[in-house]
């Protein structure tokens, strides 16, 4: 999410909005900071009093469609209200578009930081200097996941917010589909990646809460040692499907080397001295209870998957040079699909 001049709101109707929900600060003067925004959310510190709150709300631009997104964000952050994953409180919800023009929540403050905001990729101190300390950071990572697979999604009442049965047997359809619709040009390894994954299925297939778009930039800690996660965030693709994906979407470009300098420049993130690769799943494993024999299956499908979903920025890029800079990345992770699948010794077939 690129940041961007904030839509103007009217912070006066919300403030007597509020004041309709009981919340805390009823009369008090509302003040407001722009955190972040972009084309699908803008995102506000909300202060009356001592009572602190961030209001998600899409910009009046945005398409009428990301109202039902908001919503579906709000119905995950409230379904986890009472479980042990970490995560922002659900405080209240608007539909009614003549307080400010479009459908938007109130989530709590979460006081912590955020993997997106370090400098230079260096991680806030003792985790920089102290690499005992940032083994923590991938550990407390990779639990945030196991513990949102154990969600009971159904006594939560999300039965309608994916379609989990038939989840792998639609995957290649609908986004070999979804990449016809915005195709550009051709990605090597492609048909490769693609015919493997329509003759292998995972070894088992356990529905769950999945985030859809796990890592990092999407996780806060709490401000204090050792590592502990403050909240998973941004749930704009989150729904029921299978969780192994979020567990290989999180580690297809984990180093399996941390120690190996020249391994780990790549990135927003800094991996030198994580827990390798094999450590994170397996901690994953221990905590959700769930087995991870068949991840090569989850790998091939997240490289190829990302490569897909990032080709509809690339192709709307214009002249926007981020946008312009995913060409590369795009074409990478659908090689390394391909030549996963051919060198992987995993043979299930699901038949």
């Amino acid at each position: 999410m690129s940041d961007a001049d904030p839509t103007p709101l009217d912070f006066d109707k919300l403030a007597a909005w509020m004041d309709t929900q009981g919340l805390p600060g009823a009369g008090a003067p509302l003040s407001s900071k722009f955190l972040s925004g972009g084309t699908q959310n803008e995102i506000y510190l909300l202060t009356r009093g001592d009572f602190q709150c961030v209001i998600r709300i899409p910009p009046a631009k945005a398409p009428a469609d990301r109202d039902a997104g908001i919503l579906r964000e709000w119905r995950i952050i409230e379904a986890l209200d009472g479980t042990d994953v970490p995560h922002t409180a659900a405080v209240a919800v608007c539909t009614d578009h003549s307080v400010l023009g479009r459908t938007f929540y109130l989530m709590g403050f979460v006081d912590g930081w955020s993997p997106m905001n370090m400098k230079d990729r260096k991680w806030p101190e003792p985790f920089d200097s102290d690499l005992d300390l940032r083994q923590g950071l991938g550990y407390q990572l990779a639990e945030g996941i196991a513990l949102l697979s154990k969600v009971d999604w159904q006594a939560k009442g999300l039965q309608d917010l994916g379609r989990p049965d038939g989840f792998h047997e639609r995957q290649v359809d609908r986004w070999t589909s979804f990449f016809e619709k915005i195709k550009t040009r051709e990605l090597e390894g492609m048909d490769v990646a693609t015919d493997w994954l329509r003759n292998h299925r995972p070894l088992d297939y356990i529905p769950g809460l999945m985030h859809g778009d796990y890592q990092f930039a999407n996780v806060m800690f709490k401000n204090e040692v050792p590592a502990k996660l403050a909240a998973l965030v941004d749930w704009e693709m989150g729904t029921v499907g299978d969780p192994k994906l979020d567990l290989a979407w999180m580690v297809m470009n984990w180093p399996e080397n941390p120690l190996d300098r020249d391994a780990v420049k790549a990135g927003y993130v800094d991996h030198f001295g994580m827990p390798t690769r094999d450590k994170i799943v397996e901690h994953y494993a221990k905590v959700s209870g769930r087995q991870v024999d068949d991840l090569d299956y989850y790998l091939v499908l997240a490289r190829w998957k990302i490569a897909i979903v990032l080709e509809r920025g690339f192709a709307r890029a214009g002249n926007d040079p981020k946008l312009l800079a995913f060409g590369p990345v795009i074409e990478q992770a659908m090689r390394n699909a391909a030549e996963f699948a051919s060198t992987t010794d995993y043979k299930h077939t699901g038949k």
